[in-house]
């Protein structure tokens, strides 16, 4: 025997031996209106279209279901006996996509974002709002911690879509570069550093104890890797704003986000040091859990941060 089901055979699938939704709503518009044109055209196919699709059916069940005359098409015994039938499979497939569409709607309707504190701080809240234009009906939840906590939060399924600085990710998260930052040396006005007339090196930051973030942080990661080891912190704070306020009052030199310092900068609250022999740049990624790329919302906003993350 040829290879292959035919149909009605016993061992055959379901689709092999069910027509299709299309070709049962056909039947369905055909036994209404009495007319195979007419159905096509209401279901935007062509009559020749139409027509194959209810040979196709036919040879599929076995029986003829229509009768095609210059006066119209009539269903035959057979066919108003598979139309009843017909009509109960579509209604059934109505009723299942309604119910696909409130369980996107139910998921639709919420977003839950977890960030390290850089972005969650300086670049969140603008791709938020832009969200907000796009979505207004999404109620978006945002948990702000260093990378590690935000990677614990995708793994526990307590987070659709993260945000993290550091050098890599965890196992069992995907990730997307959206957006680049570079680390700055800072201090305030009157710090010695301020005054130097010439670059830091990496071995004299290395070895001067700084206001760092906690371990943990993307921040910290990246210096750490980029420095080789670091010096007993002189302050360990977790959040950028409490390490930039620290650095802002006088307490000592400290390592930020660029993103982080610029109106403090501007307003000579803080001074940047030059650093030789030392790359601090760093790339800010979206993470997710391993085959379970974002949709609806989460993927929204992950385009939204393609368009308008800092380069």
């Amino acid at each position: 025997m040829a290879e292959g089901v035919e149909a009605g055979l016993p061992g055959a699938g379901l689709a092999h031996r069910v027509p299709d939704l299309g070709a049962l709503e056909l039947l369905l518009a055909v036994a209404r209106l009495g007319s195979l044109g007419r159905a096509a055209r209401e279901l935007g196919i062509t009559q020749p279209a139409a027509s194959s699709r209810v040979r196709s059916m036919e040879r599929q069940l076995g029986v003829a279901l229509v009768d095609r005359s210059p006066r119209g098409s009539r269903l035959t015994a057979a066919g108003a006996l598979v139309t009843d039938w017909a009509r109960r499979i579509v209604e059934a497939a109505e009723a299942f996509d309604a119910g696909a569409q409130a369980l996107r709607g139910r998921r639709d309707s919420r977003l839950r974002v977890a960030a390290s504190m850089t972005i969650a701080e300086y670049l969140l809240p603008g791709w938020l709002i832009a969200l907000r234009a796009q979505r207004p009906d999404t109620a978006v939840s945002l948990l702000a911690g260093n990378s590690a906590a935000v990677a614990e939060r995708l793994l526990a399924d307590e987070a659709d879509l993260g945000f993290v600085e550091g050098l890599s990710v965890p196992a069992g998260l995907d990730e997307a570069v959206v957006a680049r930052d570079r680390l700055i040396v800072v201090t305030a006005p009157g710090h010695p550093w301020a005054r130097r007339r010439r670059p830091l090196t990496a071995g004299e930051l290395a070895s001067t104890p700084l206001i760092l973030r906690e371990e943990g942080s993307g921040t910290r990661q990246v210096l750490d890797a980029a420095l080789g080891g670091l010096a007993r912190p002189l302050l360990e704070l977790s959040s950028t704003t409490a390490v930039k306020a620290s650095a802002v009052s006088g307490a000592g030199p400290a390592v930020l986000s660029e993103l982080a310092v610029g109106e403090e900068l501007s307003a000579r609250r803080l001074v940047s040091v030059p650093v030789d022999g030392v790359r601090l740049d760093r790339a800010l990624r979206a993470v997710w859990r391993t085959g379970h790329r974002p949709t609806g919302p989460g993927r929204d906003l992950l385009g939204l941060t393609r368009h308008r993350g800092q380069g």
